[in-house]
């Protein structure tokens, strides 16, 4: 399994990582889901999560229709047996050209995590996950958009 580091006391997120926004988030783990909650609310987001390709794809498009669209979008990487960030980035991009995705893993030497763009990402975050490298990472990503 996959572990979920969180190294500064989440109670006390300083400013420079403070931020806001509308997130959607797709991992299989439940602990890594639930983690993630915490610390993106901590942060100052609003967060979604799914579970798979097909409900984040669902999430997606809901958000979209109901005219609260996400700001940004976390994908795990692999997703075995199922749809991975890979697949599902693909479709929101036919979805929405403007979506803004995070390609998510563990595995760091994976091309995709080295070439995020090349695959339809505008970033890329890898595990464990710190406070700090969320933090950091979505208040960059979703500022300089």
């Amino acid at each position: 399994m996959e572990q979920v580091l969180i190294s500064r006391d989440e109670k006390t997120a300083g400013a420079d990582l403070q931020g806001n926004g509308r997130l959607l988030i797709m991992d299989d783990h439940d602990l890594i889901l639930k983690t993630l909650k915490r610390v993106t609310s901590v942060l100052g987001y609003r967060a979604e999560f799914a579970k798979n390709g097909t409900e984040a794809i669902s999430l997606y498009k809901e958000a979209m229709n109901d005219d609260d669209p996400f700001d940004a979008v976390i994908l795990d990487l692999i997703f075995p047996g199922g749809m991975g960030g890979k697949e599902t980035i693909k479709i929101l991009m036919e979805i929405d050209k403007n979506v803004k995705g995070i390609v998510s893993s563990g595995y760091s030497t994976d091309p995709i995590m080295a070439d995020y763009r090349k695959y339809g990402f505008k970033a890329a975050i890898a595990k464990p996950y710190t406070l700090e490298n969320i933090g950091r990472t979505l208040k960059t990503f979703l500022t300089d958009q």
